[in-house]
């Protein structure tokens, strides 16, 4: 498959960097069921959980992790919600927030909104005896939302009001062999058709990243069918202590498929919804 690179990695960030995907946020119509089948199936082991039990009385969540992995499946408590129950009749089971991990989760929210993006939520900080977590989010296409997480200050196994849940893990993870499941590649965020240089120019202006690659129906077709993609990562974070190559051209590559400390947005076109496919990777 041929394809268009791009030599341009895009100016340093004016504020904040990027480390890779701090979790993903899945509605869900059944989070205990939900959470089972990525166990039993993928390898997932639950790490925490927030619900009736400690004081949450409209969602449950079950956090599930596998390696570098952190899912967190949701579901509605009450029959009244009606945010939560839109979103599975438009999409059924699917994402709602693709969270990152930053270290300066304030600044790049106010960045973003600077330069156009929506609001969901403004900068807030989270706490308990493990430390404490700074949040916020902003609305990117379609129903999908990126929460900026900064964590620096945390030591806890999820977040703030979680109740971890060492120990009590399903038998089957230890009878079952190994997935070999161990980061979340790239996250496919489809479009409509002709819709999807716009989506794409929103992540270059709002939040800072650039073209990585690019694909188009001249590259990729078949008699029946034709693809148009656009890779869009962050701006890669500053060189590590005794980096002396050229580190953002190798970071744009490396995190992608080895290290899996910076994230990528692939966007296609034409789709049949606008809800984001994350793509898992292995070993």
């Amino acid at each position: 498959m041929s394809m268009t690179s791009y030599t341009d990695k895009g100016p340093k960030p004016e504020v904040g960097n990027y480390s890779g995907y701090d979790h993903v946020v899945m509605w869900v119509g059944n989070a205990k069921q939900a959470a089972t089948y990525y166990i039993a199936r993928l390898g997932f082991e639950s790490v925490a959980y927030r619900g009736l039990e400690n004081g949450h009385r409209e969602t449950v969540s079950h956090v599930v992790r596998k390696n570098k992995i952190t899912l967190v499946l949701q579901s509605a408590l009450n029959p009244g919600n009606r945010e939560m129950g839109e979103h599975l009749v438009q999409h059924g089971d699917g994402v709602r927030d693709i969270a990152f991990s930053v270290d300066d989760a304030a600044g790049i929210y106010h960045r973003a909104v600077s330069r156009g993006a929506k609001s969901v939520r403004a900068p807030w900080q989270e706490q308990d005896e493990h430390g404490h977590v700074v949040m916020a989010t902003v609305q990117t296409y379609g129903d999908t939302h990126h929460t900026f997480v900064q964590r620096s200050a945390y030591k806890g196994i999820f977040l703030p009001g979680f109740l971890p849940l060492n120990g009590a893990q399903d038998p089957l993870v230890r009878l079952l062999p190994d997935t070999k499941v161990d980061f979340i590649d790239h996250i496919v965020g489809n479009q409509p058709d002709n819709e999807m240089v716009p989506i794409c120019e929103w992540y270059q202006n709002c939040l800072g990243w650039h073209r990585f690659w690019s694909v188009d129906d001249k590259q990729m077709s078949t008699e029946f069918s034709a693809l148009r993609s656009i890779g869009i990562p962050p701006p890669p974070p500053p060189p590590p202590p005794g980096w002396f190559h050229d580190f953002p051209l190798s970071l744009t590559h490396f995190p992608l498929l080895l290290f899996s400390s910076s994230p990528l947005l692939l966007f296609s076109s034409p789709p049949p919804l606008l809800l984001p496919l994350p793509v898992l990777s292995g070993h």
